[in-house]
């Protein structure tokens, strides 16, 4: 039995805003009909996140490169709160999506609030497909490939589609970064990904610890070459049990000797992250 997370059709309806207010049908047509844009998502506990810094930085880069404007983060930061208050939420799931619809000069912000949500325990089953992002650097809505493989996976028993490119080059999970353990270090497969804000705040923390992680080419082939993987979002960090036919471990008693090690110091290195204020 697979440990899965709520679907978005399982939670609450969210609360939505458009540049400060609670979104219109007017407002909701923009990403409706014109999708083009760019996001951030993000847990908000108490009124503070995690990695806000890198929110907010990746917020301003997409906006820079897709609609060459400035997106200030304190303006993203006060539509945050804005939005909290209106939810009457301290504890939340809250995406911030970047859109500019066609003839304006003004980027709009749509600031989506939802209940609190963090990553389904227990370990994960991978099906790798034949799916990479273009642009994969730009956390982007719509990701047609991602859905599409991702209920594929699902139908067949899986909790998450892995994508890989030509020659069956590892990059990212549909919805996480992925991360393996050889016995030494933690390796992060160098493929064109998204560098998810949990990654690099466990990157970060890591190597604070002394336990610097590494690069590296990783393949479908390869990986009975590992010991464990684990996935990481913004909800939290998850270990492995397999992609496609590969099992980490062996058996369960090595398998929970390994990850419990593991994921031990993945925690710590998270954990390590101060929560910023909004």
């Amino acid at each position: 039995m697979t440990n899965r997370p709520l679907s978005a059709s399982a939670l609450p309806l969210p609360h939505v805003e458009m540049d400060g207010h609670p979104a219109t049908a007017d407002d909701l047509r923009v990403p409706a009909l014109f999708g083009f844009g760019h996001f951030t998502a993000m847990q908000v506990r108490d009124r503070a996140v995690r990695g806000l810094g890198l929110h907010l930085d990746r917020l301003a880069g997409a906006n820079e490169e897709l609609f060459h404007l400035p997106l200030d983060g304190s303006l993203v930061r006060e539509l945050i709160l804005r939005a909290l208050d209106s939810a009457g939420l301290r504890d939340a799931s809250v995406r911030v999506q970047g859109l500019l619809p066609p003839g304006e000069s003004r980027t709009r912000v749509m600031v989506t609030v939802r209940e609190a949500a963090v990553m389904a325990s227990g370990a994960r089953s991978l099906m790798s497909v034949p799916y990479a992002r273009a642009v994969a650097h730009i956390k982007r809505p719509g990701e047609f490939g991602q859905t599409y493989y991702g209920i594929l996976a699902a139908r067949a028993g899986f909790d998450e589609a892995l994508l890989t490119g030509p020659g069956g080059v590892v990059t990212e999970g549909a919805i996480t970064n992925i991360g393996f353990w050889d016995g030494t270090s933690v390796v992060w497969p160098d493929a064109p990904a998204l560098m998810g804000v949990t990654m690099a705040l466990l990157e970060r923390g890591l190597a604070e610890a002394g336990e610097p992680s590494v690069r590296r080419a990783v393949t479908l082939d390869g990986l009975r070459d590992y010991r464990g993987a684990f996935i990481c979002n913004s909800q939290g960090i998850a270990p492995v049990r397999r992609i496609d036919d590969v099992e980490f471990a062996g058996d369960d008693e090595a398998l929970e000797e390994v990850m419990e090690g593991l994921m031990g110091r993945l925690e710590a290195a998270y954990g390590s992250a101060p929560a910023d204020t909004l």
